[in-house]
């Protein structure tokens, strides 16, 4: 089966994409399936578009964009099915959408609350966000054969336009995060760690001061990948550039995770992909107490809920000093991943949906193939 995949980014840079399409369409080459992934973004756009400013060169790599589209659309019927991750376009109504959905089965998938206006960020982008229509998911939504995303939130939103929603949640390939080998201790200080984007660079920022009070009584070392501009005051920290090649060595290199959000409708209807990346490897966190993250952490089992900086600097102190509770919760935070967020269990609905959406396969098999998220 062929099958189309647009998406926004370059393979193998949008953790959307890669730990949901790009993930499944590697498991799932090896029964039948041929996946043809054709991003929006040229390395031109790509390389400027999370910049602060240059939008002569931002808007006309959007333009390249659309044309290539545009272009594509005349070999749409090569293919059994078009896989649309979020939109066809970074910018204008469904248009594009519309017409796919006229010539092939188009599934549609998203990990995030899309239909909303997205947060400001340092770009300036915000500015030109209006172009991106926001609320054209609406119209996708009603154009899909089927509805894939990421959480039971979402597909609430997603059910009020079509009744065929599958939640597959965003998922980990356990062969690829392998378990963090167990270090050898000897005085040295514990690792807490962050991993993120430009984005999510401002979450960042709320725990500061629970870190610098933490720095005033606990001996640690931060290690930060996604950002080489935070430095709490007192506290060791190393930072590095987000790199995909990097991001299980650099998990390995962690005692203690931490996943700290704030409490806005935009952070709530998230997926929220670091922390499972964390508990995969055996790694246990504390995170904020925001919207499926009760979900995925047990609070005293395999990790800590944080919902005040006393509760921050609290339950990082239980783990910095207590080796072997970072131990048992990370065997509990790893084992939760592999019962309920593996990617080669889930891909198995996918290629079921992918099958329905085709014809060649029965619906039923949709909601059998893979363990409940929840």
């Amino acid at each position: 089966m062929n099958i189309l995949v647009l998406a926004s980014n370059p393979p193998d840079t949008s953790p959307g994409s890669r730990f949901r399409i790009e993930q499944w369409a590697r498991i799932l080459s090896a029964q039948g399936f041929k996946f043809t992934y054709v991003p929006f973004d040229d390395e031109g756009l790509y390389r400027v578009l999370y910049s602060r400013g240059r939008f002569l060169a931002k808007a006309g790599g959007v333009i390249r964009g659309v044309l290539r589209r545009i272009a594509l659309l005349r070999h749409v019927r090569d293919y059994d099915a078009v896989f649309v991750f979020q939109e066809a376009s970074r910018i204008g109504p469904a248009v594009l959408e519309r017409i796919i959905a006229k010539k092939r089965p188009m599934i549609l998938d998203f990990c995030d609350p899309i239909y909303l206006p997205p947060p400001a960020d340092a770009t300036g982008n915000q500015r030109f966000r209006f172009l991106k229509f926001v609320n054209k998911t609406e119209a996708i939504c009603r154009l899909s054969s089927h509805v894939i995303v990421g959480n039971e939130e979402l597909a609430g939103y997603a059910r009020r336009f079509n009744p065929n929603v599958t939640v597959v949640p965003i998922t980990i390939d356990m062969e690829k995060y392998a378990p963090r080998p167990v270090p050898a201790e000897h005085d040295r200080p514990v690792v807490i760690g962050w991993t993120g984007s430009y984005s999510t660079v401002p979450h960042l920022e709320t725990v500061r001061s629970a870190l610098e009070k933490l720095g005033t009584i606990q001996k640690f070392e931060m290690k930060v990948m996604g950002t080489d501009s935070f430095s709490p005051a007192g506290v060791p920290t190393s930072a590095e550039p987000w790199q995909s090649s990097r991001e299980v060595p650099f998990l390995h290199q962690c005692d203690i995770g931490i996943m700290p959000l704030p409490d806005d409708p935009w952070v709530k209807l998230r997926s929220h992909l670091k922390v499972r990346q964390f508990m995969a490897v055996g790694v246990p966190c504390v995170a904020s107490p925001v919207g499926i993250i009760p979900e995925l952490i047990q609070d005293g089992v395999n990790g800590f809920l944080a919902g005040s900086e006393q509760e921050w600097i609290e339950n990082l102190s239980k783990l910095i000093d207590d080796p072997m509770l970072r131990r048992r919760m990370g065997e509990k935070a790893r084992a939760t991943v592999e019962e309920k967020y593996s990617g080669r269990i889930w891909a198995q609905t996918v290629a079921s949906i992918l099958r329905e959406a085709t014809g060649k396969a029965d619906q039923t098999a949709i909601h059998s193939s893979a363990p409940s998220a929840r």
